[in-house]
């Protein structure tokens, strides 16, 4: 629940930045943050009306992160959830005596109903349309006399088969969930569907039940049952069984999964399965951050076979992976390989090559959009024909790379674009509040910065000369952009304090006396800085942690 919370709007109401302390700050430290907040913009301070009314704003909203800070409950569930866990309906009612763990589970309660209010508004749609294309065509065309034949000149390619399965998912409570499926298929002109009801029961935090409803025109009414078990932390079970009811009778099936964690990346399978398709595999499965290993066994009728793939993961932006397999059994050998790579915020495109014997040579293009999958398998020869591989690997990267550079990457900008001013619109009202609140606090920090400054000059210690807050445009190729910052030499004047200025590593705009200049936008404060009569400069990121004055910042260390 806390990580639905929209980012933006906790930042905003940061009572950590407001005080400038730590989440992890003490009674004391809070006190002592919330005393110098109050010397500064108490009402009391100032006679000039318009200075007066700003002074009481400011100090109320100091008040407040106090009042919550200070109090272990209330913290208990910021901490967790921000502010609008101190808004929920029904947290009026708790009473204020109960520790903090009690709190958090009655907020739990509380979020658990309206939870289960909207789970009867909530759909998990998933669905796949696959393709299949005959393309032999292409490649298989030489034959002796061809070209007497009428059209022997155009090749011929066409969609011989198609599959598409839609389900969608209805929460009935919090424990149960209805399931339904169905699917269409078609190939060289024959066809045929089913439909598919399925009940699931989470029984306890251990496993689950199901029981499955189907029915289909070519395979007739089908009857299952599936459960799931932890049986320890490392191992779990998964078994099935179901009757298929048919014009030659009922065929019965069972098949059983055990799984176990043989290390924290490392997963073993053993699957027996009888009935139509008998057969016994084992597997090994190891999935790391940068790389995903399968190794697989398999004894069966009529399929016996052995597997084994590996995938490389890059750490990029785009989830960039690249992944080849082999696979050799009683049918034959197939090698394949490929790449996958997200093309926008919910789009990821896939081509893979499959080379095998005696299966040909086919080109597999896959994009997978949310949840739905579209799969397009392309059957380019029956032959190992080096002509065959060539195009099928270099061909969907001159188009993806086409493709990237004439579509993909401007829709991704101008979606990007799009979404940034959705964000600036939603948050326009709360922003022009923001910087009417700094305008002021730096206002009523003048007197105070002025004190600060004259001692600090005494002493030769801390002095602020200029300090920007907002986007720096520092990249050459990006100079059309231009810099959105704000002037913030006074509240970091104002934030000084025995020739020492700490800030935490929160963001930055919650601080007094700053806003946030570009929203959705990467943020760096740049300070230039005098300390001992030596010129001092920096530069940190948004929610990093800065401690100044430091030898590292003088600006003649390089020269």
């Amino acid at each position: 629940m806390a990580s639905a919370l929209d980012d933006e709007e906790i930042s905003s109401d940061d009572y950590y930045s407001l005080l400038n302390v730590r989440r992890e700050a003490t009674q004391e430290q809070l006190k002592a943050a919330y005393r110098r907040l109050c010397m500064l913009y108490h009402p009391d301070k100032h006679r000039d009306p318009e200075l007066k009314r700003q002074a009481e704003q400011l100090f109320n909203l100091v008040h407040e992160a106090y009042e919550v800070l200070s109090d272990p409950q209330a913290r208990a569930i910021y901490d967790i959830y921000g502010k609008r866990g101190l808004d929920v309906d029904g947290w009026e009612v708790v009473e204020r005596k109960r520790t903090p763990a009690e709190i958090r589970e009655e907020y739990e309660r509380l979020q658990k109903e309206r939870e289960e209010r909207r789970l009867q508004q909530r759909t998990n749609p998933k669905g796949t349309i696959s393709v299949g294309v005959d393309a032999t065509d292409l490649f298989d065309r030489y034959e002796e006399d061809y070209e007497d034949m009428v059209g022997g000149g155009v090749p011929h390619v066409e969609i011989n088969k198609m599959h598409i399965s839609q389900s969608i998912e209805a929460p009935l409570t919090t424990n149960d969930t209805a399931i339904l499926s169905g699917s269409l298929s078609t190939h060289n002109g024959n066809g045929g569907g089913t439909i598919n009801l399925a009940l699931r029961r989470v029984t306890s935090a251990q496993g689950w039940g199901e029981i499955e409803l189907g029915a289909g025109d070519t395979h007739g009414p089908l009857f299952g049952m599936k459960i799931f078990r932890n049986l320890t932390p490392r191992f779990y079970v998964t078994a099935q069984c179901g009757l298929q009811f048919s014009s030659r009778g009922v065929r019965p099936g069972v098949s059983t999964v055990l799984a176990r964690h043989l290390d924290k990346n490392t997963m073993g399978y053993l699957q027996w399965r009888w009935g139509i398709h008998s057969s016994m595999n084992t597997s090994i499965v190891r999935d790391t951050k940068s790389s995903h290993f399968t190794l697989a066994v398999q004894l069966g009728i009529p399929h016996t076979f052995m597997m084994m793939s590996y995938q490389y993961k890059f750490q990029d932006e785009d989830q960039t992976k690249i992944k080849g397999s082999i696979k050799s059994g009683f049918f034959g050998t197939v090698l394949e390989y490929g790449a996958e790579r997200k093309i926008s915020r919910h789009s990821v495109l896939g081509a893979t090559v499959s080379v095998g014997v005696p299966q040909g040579v086919s080109l597999k293009v896959k994009l997978n959009r949310a949840s739905q999958t579209y799969f397009f398998p392309i059957h380019l020869t029956d032959q190992l024909l080096p002509s065959a591989v060539f195009y099928a690997t270099v061909g969907p990267l001159v188009v993806y790379l086409a493709m990237q550079r004439l579509i993909i990457r401007p829709y991704v900008r101008a979606q990007k674009e799009q979404d940034l001013e959705k964000q600036r619109e939603s948050s326009a009202s709360n922003i022009a509040k923001k910087k009417q609140e700094a305008e002021a606090a730096v206002l009523l920090m003048q007197e105070s910065v002025r004190r600060i400054i004259e001692a600090e000059e005494s002493r030769m210690g801390l002095i602020i000369l200029n300090a920007w807050y907002g986007k720096f445009v520092t990249d050459n190729s990006r100079k059309h952009e231009r810099a959105k910052v704000i002037d913030v030499s006074v509240p970091l004047q104002c934030l000084v304090k025995d020739s020492k200025l700490i800030l935490t590593e929160a963001a930055k705009s919650g601080l007094p006396g700053f806003y946030d200049p570009c929203v959705g936008e990467e943020k760096s404060l740049k300070v230039l800085y005098q300390f001992r009569g030596v010129m001092h400069q920096v530069l940190s990121g948004d929610s990093e942690p800065l401690r100044i004055p430091k030898q590292s910042h003088r600006v003649d260390a390089d020269t």
